[in-house]
């Protein structure tokens, strides 16, 4: 497990600023969707007026290259609220898509998915992967895993606050012991942080005493 700390989500989303799959990797930094779950995105379940995305389904490739949708791990959708940074990153997604459609033309494969090549469809899981490790070894961090996008996400979002039911349902997992022990080094300093808060507010009435 590779996180990406503050300083290099910056770094990373200088150097996906106008990749062909900005947002691609902007929703997975941000939702914590697995990479099968985002390529499996369809525009159907994402609720612009709601600011949600219906998430839990995964494109899958057989061995005979046939493409479906599966339901993810665990067989549990998931109906995730993300900041509104990522549906405004989703809304400029859909713009680039017409764009391209009206490029392609009657060439263009008449798909539902959010993230498509330029004639509409699917994109292969290790071309991602490859494009990904290539932005970040390009931006100077040792190499790490499509994956590590997920795990940063858990790490930002605890750390930031959230508590640890909402990030296991974000994350998909089956119960949140599993997510705590994942993400016991995340959970250490935020019992720390708790600790001075607490500290302080011993502090204050204290002092009102």
């Amino acid at each position: 497990m590779k996180i990406l700390d503050d300083n290099a989500i910056t770094v990373f989303l200088s150097a996906i600023q106008g990749h062909k799959w900005e947002c691609l990797f902007k929703v997975t930094l941000f939702t914590g969707a697995r990479q099968a779950e985002v390529l499996g995105l369809t525009w159907d379940r994402v609720d612009f007026e709601r600011g949600t995305i219906l998430t839990g389904y995964q494109l899958e490739r057989g061995k005979r290259g046939n493409i479906g949708i599966v339901n993810s791990k665990n067989d549990k959708t998931r109906l995730i609220t993300p900041a509104p940074f990522v549906m405004m990153a989703l809304k400029k997604q859909k713009q680039l898509q017409l764009e391209m459609q009206l490029m392609a033309g009657q060439t263009w494969s008449k798909s539902n998915y959010v993230f498509t090549n330029e004639l509409g469809q699917t994109l292969v899981h290790g071309v991602v992967s490859k494009a990904y490790k290539r932005i970040i070894t390009d931006a100077g961090f040792p190499e790490t895993r499509f994956h590590d996008l997920r795990h940063s996400y858990a790490t930002a979002a605890l750390s930031s606050g959230d508590d640890i039911k909402t990030v296991q349902e974000n994350l998909g997992h089956h119960d949140a012991g599993f997510t705590l022990n994942q993400y016991g080094h995340v959970t250490e300093k935020m019992k720390k942080e708790s600790a001075a808060r607490m500290e302080g507010f011993i502090k204050s009435v204290m002092k009102s005493g």
